[in-house]
């Protein structure tokens, strides 16, 4: 454990309080290994024209390392989209029990998967609930 569990706390009630069912998260690589193993990935939020850089508080609601050198979470792993499964997770921190559909702008992958009910009804998997784009 990298954090407290104080620290966490905050984080997630933070996040909780600032990110909303369907907002975007942007991601950024900073940084590659020689092995292609592992990378650094920043996690932005840009609401009315400004962003802010959310990396740190992600990473102490998921519990992963800071690089410091580049100021993104570090990430193990390769051959899937690493940034996309850095916002899964925090979706699934944030909403572990689901999430209520927010209607035709829903991202939960029930709708992908023939749920044509835009009407306010419980999503089981909160790893869905946010959306995820590379910058």
């Amino acid at each position: 454990m990298k954090y407290t569990k104080t620290q966490t706390a905050e984080s997630l009630e933070y996040l909780h309080e600032a990110l909303k069912p369907g907002d975007m998260i942007h991601t950024i690589v900073t940084h590659v290994s020689r092995s292609g193993m592992s990378r650094s990935i920043r996690t932005l939020i840009i609401k009315d024209s400004s962003h802010r850089d959310i990396s740190y508080l992600v990473a102490r609601a998921l519990d992963e390392r800071m690089d410091e050198h580049n100021g993104g979470i570090k990430v193990s792993g390769c051959g899937m989209d690493m940034g996309f499964e850095t916002v899964y997770r925090l979706g699934y921190a944030l909403y572990p029990e689901g999430f209520t559909c927010i209607g035709e702008k829903c991202p939960a992958n029930d709708h992908s998967n023939g749920d044509r009910n835009y009407n306010p009804h419980l999503h089981k998997d909160g790893g869905y609930a946010l959306r995820q784009q590379w910058l």
